[in-house]
Formats: C-alpha cells, sequence, structure tokens
C-alpha cells in the first residue's frame, strides 16, 4: 500500500494562562472547509522538518525553525475506499516562532484555545488525536476511514507519553 508523506504543524502559545493553537479553514483543495492544522505534502528531497517549516510559511506567513519543533509523532489514514488518499502524517507542535499568523490563499488561520477545540468543524478523527498531541504525547496511531471518507471506523493507538 502507497502511503503519502505529509506534516502537520501546530503552533501553540498561552494567553491569560490558556493555552492556545493555531488552526486554519482551508479554502482550497483535500478538506476544504474544515478547519485544520497548517501542513502538506513533503517534497521530494525534503525532510520532514523541512516541510513542517515551509508549509507553516506558505500558509500563515510564520517562521519556524526545525530547532523549534517537538515531535509530536504520526498519524496514518487509511482510506480503504480511496486508497489514493492514504497518508503518513509527521505531526509537530512549535512554541517558537516568528511572525504573526496571517490569511493566505489556502488557509484562513485562527487561535483556538486548547480546552475547546471546533473538533466538530475539524476532520472526525482529529478528536481520536490532537488533544493528545498538543498534551505531550508521541503519537503512533492508524486512522482507518469509513466508506464516506470523513467518519472513522477504528483507531489503532501504539502511543506513548
Amino acid at each position: 500500500m502507497t502511503y503519502t508523506a505529509v506534516t502537520l504543524c501546530f503552533l501553540t502559545r498561552e494567553v491569560a494562562g490558556t493555552p492556545q493553537v493555531l488552526l486554519g479553514t482551508k479554502k482550497t483543495g483535500f478538506g476544504m472547509g474544515k478547519i485544520v492544522g497548517l501542513g502538506g505534502h513533503v517534497e521530494p528531497g525534503e525532510t520532514d522538518e523541512e516541510a513542517a517549516c515551509r508549509e507553516v510559511q506558505e500558509e500563515a506567513a510564520v517562521v519556524v525553525l526545525e530547532t523549534d519543533l517537538r515531535d509530536a509523532g504520526v498519524v496514518v489514514f487509511d482510506f480503504p475506499a480511496r486508497p489514493e488518499w492514504n497518508m503518513s502524517t509527521r505531526l509537530f507542535v512549535a512554541e517558537r516562532w516568528d511572525g504573526e499568523p496571517t490569511e493566505s490563499v489556502e488557509i484562513a488561520p485562527e487561535w483556538f484555545d486548547v480546552g475547546s477545540l471546533p473538533v466538530e468543524r475539524m476532520w472526525q478523527d482529529a478528536a481520536h488525536w490532537l488533544p493528545m498531541a498538543l498534551d505531550g504525547f508521541l503519537l503512533r496511531l492508524t486512522v482507518v476511514l469509513n466508506d464516506d471518507n470523513e467518519t472513522v471506523r477504528e483507531v489503532l493507538d501504539f502511543s506513548t507519553r
């Protein structure tokens, strides 16, 4: 089975003691209309870290250094009804960056309180893993989607704290 290599990077901050994460409404392509993390495909010859930093800059005009990325693990997405959508997603969290998130052609960024993530507006699988990634877990998950390519059939969890 073939999996496309992608990255997601979650910028975090605290405002008045409340932890927040930067997400964005996807304006084009795969997942359009959903709230997603910043990220995308790993280009040939690029490391996962390089791809994460490049995608954050392209999508939100923010500079993240590779040394400021915390590895949050991998989520493999299996789409049995659309195997061409299968992807292996490397997750990163960054507490340091440079710049103010700005809307791009692809993403309208927005800060959300970590305790009240907009899961009803995200891919359904996000509720299964995003809180853990933000809480310091090193994820090793496989998410199998149903034939509607939206809802979760099962989550296989091999994560560690």
